[in-house]
């Protein structure tokens, strides 16, 4: 898909009125297993669907601002200075090449944000705050979260109103998503009670690996209807688009990673139409 082929799915600019669209953030405390990809990928299937889209870079790498195109020299106004000091959010919001899609860059300002967060007044509900202060409307707000479970990614989760587990199919798989469960429940009490799991996407997956399948097999067992039926498959060209500065959907539209992506999209348009709590965080 090149630019001109998404430039007729979308508006050029975010509407003004209420922020409150669906805020996902996308989480694992495991690195490495796709949350970058998932959150810019799924952010460009859905504003070629139509919706205007948010991606809130709230990792200290700084990967999905890269991914996504937004040098370094235009990340001055970043979501540090938003969730630390208190800067407006719809001040850094940039526009990215994907038309309707925006973003809140990070860069390595955000690595000392843990440690300045602990002393600071409601340190937890920060992104939260500036998100309710924002101006401008989006239909769906995507929060890539850092692969811990620190401040910054308590910040997402008191912000959000679903998570969106990117899970690679491999023999720990099951062992780190207890533990992102256990960690949602206690936020779920304690801190919004409103949290879901939106979904669980299995991904880097190999149909050729037999442990890939039997990994999907018991997340499927214990997890049931929260895992997704899209499955994002190992692909080199998902793999080759950061380092152009790209969403693989503008790279390659027709590789096998894209089509999982927009397929990985319309199911979750699809659930977010009859979406109810997971029965994973009922307890």
């Amino acid at each position: 898909m090149n630019h001109e082929e998404i430039q007729r799915f979308s508006p050029h600019l975010p509407e003004p009125g209420p922020v409150r669209g669906r805020i996902l953030a996308v989480a694992n405390q495991k690195g490495g297993v796709g949350k970058t990809t998932t959150t810019i990928n799924l952010a460009t299937a859905l504003a070629a669907c139509g919706k205007r889209v948010l991606v809130v870079d709230l990792d200290p790498q700084g990967n999905a601002s890269t991914g996504l195109g937004i040098r370094e020299e235009r990340r001055s106004h970043n979501i540090y200075s938003v969730i630390v000091g208190d800067r407006p959010l719809d001040d850094s919001v940039l526009e990215s090449r994907v038309p309707g899609m925006f973003v809140a860059p990070s860069n390595v300002d955000l690595s000392g944000a843990e440690l300045e967060l602990i002393d600071l007044p409601e340190r937890e509900h920060r992104l939260r705050r500036a998100l309710e202060q924002s101006e401008l409307r989006y239909d769906y707000i995507l929060i890539d979260c850092p692969p811990a479970l620190g401040l910054l990614t308590l910040n997402a989760l008191v912000a959000a109103d679903a998570v969106l587990v990117p899970l690679q199919a491999e023999f720990y798989a099951l062992e780190g998503l207890s533990h992102l469960i256990r960690t949602i429940k206690r936020i779920k009490r304690a801190l919004n009670p409103a949290l879901e799991i939106q979904g669980i996407v299995l991904t880097m997956y190999d149909r050729r690996n037999n442990l890939c399948d039997q990994v999907a097999q018991d997340v499927r067992a214990h997890m049931g209807d929260a895992v997704y039926d899209t499955v994002i498959p190992r692909n080199v060209r998902v793999s080759e688009a950061p380092s152009h500065g790209k969403p693989v959907l503008i790279y390659d539209m027709n590789c096998a990673g894209s089509q999982a992506y927009i397929r990985l999209a319309r199911e979750i348009l699809r659930r977010e139409q009859t979406s109810g709590p997971v029965p994973a965080l009922a307890s």
